[in-house]
């Protein structure tokens, strides 16, 4: 699916179940991580995550459509747009937007740590993302020496 395409969703949607036009831009935006969408207050476009789309398919991407139809219409109507506001939660069921969307499978697999360190005498194993001194720092079970045993 591509932005014209994610276009004519948002505003078929809008009218659909907001019975108001949706009069600026929609797009993907690869760079979003871990929200299901966006939508920005000074140009009032809405950005969505391609990753959510491609995982989950089209009904989780329009239930995230709808989310930020409330934020933007809420916004231009100058009401609470705001997650906390009642405005908001009461458009949100109105029109059976979810509050939260479904998390991403493969972002929430734990990543194994970028290096591993080993003691000589004990083999005591100590996971690390940052690297460390092995001459400055000793084992915590034995004080043993530790070494860089594996890159991961």
């Amino acid at each position: 699916m591509d932005d014209i395409k994610l276009q004519l969703i948002v505003e078929e949607t809008s009218l659909t179940y907001f019975q108001k036009k949706f009069n600026h831009q929609a797009i993907f935006n690869d760079r979003l991580r871990t929200t299901g969408g966006r939508y920005l207050l000074k140009s009032h476009n809405i950005e969505i995550n391609p990753k959510y789309y491609l995982e989950h398919g089209l009904n989780e991407m329009i239930g995230i459509i709808k989310h930020e139809l409330c934020h933007y219409h809420l916004h231009i109507e100058g009401k609470g747009y705001k997650h906390g506001d009642r405005d908001f939660k009461e458009l949100l069921t109105r029109v059976g937007a979810p509050r939260f969307c479904t998390p991403l499978i493969k972002a929430s697999v734990t990543r194994s740590p970028k290096l591993i360190y080993k003691c000589k005498s004990c083999h005591q194993l100590y996971n690390r993302k940052r690297r460390v001194d092995t001459t400055r720092l000793v084992c915590g079970k034995c004080s043993g020496e530790i070494y860089l045993y594996k890159k991961g």
